[in-house]
């Protein structure tokens, strides 16, 4: 991929951003554990003169570089965290750490970021302020939100936020974005169906909390398919079905755990009522009972108008028309950058990592795709990333005579 307005020094510094990538990659840390990569990411904001906020959402890191008089401001955000999957390469940055991997590219997100932080401590060509946002604890814990209720937008007031994510399958280098809904709300349930023991051979002396089960799994998939406007998409999963320990026993209770997806809150609050009636309900028909618990993790990502069209017209300076999908098809993935996109105005960008043909040798046999054992951050991407974040920086703050 050819950077159309390439800037020489982020290509200089190119070797030492993809050190620290492979350093993180080697080095993985879970949700509120990242406390070796918080410390590398403030150690060189610090080494290049930049001054630092820590300890907001418990390991999360914010960079300040202020230039000029103005008192605009954007953030720029990178997740930091890691998965708990054991990774199956055996190159030479491998995750060291059993169980541990970045299998989803925050390694190379915090690189790409730190390469941008390097270059516009060095060039301030901008009025305003850049907020580098490391944070903690995307991938479950909700670190967004926890720095956000630890005070990052008190403590760093800006007019906007922006995001951006590796996406296989892509080509190498182009961009994917699109206005409103780009990534799903992520929901979880549990359900637990109340019956009433017995001996299989006498099943009419007991409430069979498995028929029941079974029965409100298959009434919960009529409604995407009937309450839900066909317009608008949504998934409703159940996942796991548990009960039961011997095979001439009927148990006394059955538990059924899954996720509900949507691009709107309303959809989710449709389908977290409907699943709760029909649950009830179907379970007082058998004369049993249910403990009904639904957990919302993440809201849907929705990327602002404004904003988006800001982005597109940067990403398109970067790498041309053609590289640019500003229809991008969304998600049923789902992304706590969500919860800054509800306080701030802002864009979300996918930016393509190619099919795994960048792999070293000693990778694993599987695909390169997010959440996958044999994947790796495509290092070809470290200047794109770094030049789109320099250029949205230095058009959003712009000097005005």
């Amino acid at each position: 991929m050819q950077i159309l307005d390439p800037i020489d020094p982020i290509l200089a510094f190119h070797s030492e951003i993809q050190q620290i990538r492979r350093d993180i990659h080697a080095h993985p840390e879970l949700c509120f554990e990242e406390h070796r990569t918080s410390d590398v990411v403030a150690g060189k904001l610090q080494e290049w003169g930049i001054p630092v906020i820590r300890g907001l959402g418990t390991t999360g890191v914010v960079g300040i570089i202020k230039h000029g008089s103005s008192s605009r401001a954007i953030g720029l955000r990178a997740d930091i965290d890691a998965l708990p999957m054991q990774e199956i390469n055996s190159f030479a940055h491998t995750s060291k750490h059993e169980g541990k991997m970045h299998a989803c590219g925050h390694d190379g997100h915090t690189a790409m970021l730190l390469g941008a932080a390097h270059y516009l401590s060095r060039h301030p060509v901008f009025d305003g302020t850049v907020y580098v946002i490391f944070q903690p604890a995307e991938e479950g814990g909700g670190g967004a939100k926890r720095m956000m209720d630890d005070g990052l937008f008190e403590q760093c007031p800006m007019d906007a936020v922006f995001g951006m994510h590796n996406w296989p399958g892509a080509a190498v280098g182009s961009f994917g974005v699109t206005a409103g809904p780009m990534m799903a709300s992520s929901n979880e349930f549990e359900v637990i169906v109340k019956g009433k023991g017995a001996h299989a051979a006498q099943p009419h002396k007991g409430i069979d909390p498995i028929i029941v089960a079974i029965q409100i799994a298959q009434s919960w998939q009529t409604i995407v398919s009937r309450n839900a406007s066909p317009l608008e998409s949504a998934v409703l999963s159940v996942t796991q079905i548990h009960s039961g320990s011997a095979t001439n026993v009927i148990p006394d209770d059955a538990t059924l755990i899954g996720t509900v997806r949507g691009f709107s809150t309303e959809m989710i609050d449709l389908i977290e009522s409907r699943m709760q009636k029909i649950a009830e309900h179907t379970a007082a028909a058998f004369d049993a009972q249910v403990d009904f618990k639904f957990k919302r993790n993440y809201p849907p990502l929705i990327n602002h108008t404004k904003e988006t069209a800001f982005a597109t017209e940067v990403m398109r300076s970067v790498v041309g028309d053609t590289q640019v999908n500003d229809k991008v098809e969304p998600t049923m993935g789902a992304e706590d950058f969500a919860f800054m996109l509800q306080a701030k105005p802002g864009c979300y960008v996918f930016l393509g990592n190619g099919d795994g043909e960048h792999r070293e040798m000693g990778h694993g046999l599987g695909p390169c795709n997010l959440h996958n054992p044999s994947y790796d951050f495509n290092d070809d991407l470290l200047p794109i990333g770094a030049t789109y974040w320099v250029r949205l920086a230095e058009a959003y703050l712009k000097k005005t005579t």
